[in-house]
């Protein structure tokens, strides 16, 4: 059977609606025999040269670690290599840019509901990634 996916990648925000796109990633990766990275995005807020603000980051990174751990171990329970990363930056970049860097296949992403009479929501994380990267992006309602 020829593999469809090798490696997915799913941006995590450790919200319950990122629970179903973790859910649909690891069938996917279990039918494709595929390798799963995740990948969370502390969103950085001008330059990071003061000392504060990188000790802020580094907690914010080490939090996010801590809360990743679980989510890997339901991935290598299963028996899929996953990978795990904490990025600094603005999340749409960064996720393109792994996506890119890492020959990623698939990526799924958490979306949300959207109301076009609202005016708001058309630079909305997941627009902006699947308009700009260049494997398939599945979004998960």
């Amino acid at each position: 059977m020829t593999r469809l996916f090798n490696h997915v990648l799913v941006p995590v925000d450790f919200t319950e609606k990122n629970e179903r796109a973790l859910q649909i990633a690891r069938q996917i990766a279990e039918q494709n025999k595929a390798d799963v990275s995740l990948i969370h995005v502390v969103e950085t807020i001008g330059d990071m040269n003061d000392e504060e603000m990188s000790a802020f980051y580094a907690k914010l990174r080490q939090r996010s670690i801590d809360k990743m751990d679980p989510l890997a171990e339901e991935f290598s329970a299963a028996g899929i290599q996953v990978y795990q990363k904490t990025l600094l930056g603005k999340p749409a970049e960064q996720i393109v840019k792994y996506a890119v860097e890492d020959s990623i296949d698939l990526i799924v992403l958490s979306s949300h509901k959207f109301n076009p009479a609202e005016g708001k929501g058309w630079a909305t994380l997941s627009y902006q990634v699947s308009l700009i990267c260049p494997c398939p992006v599945l979004l998960v309602k």
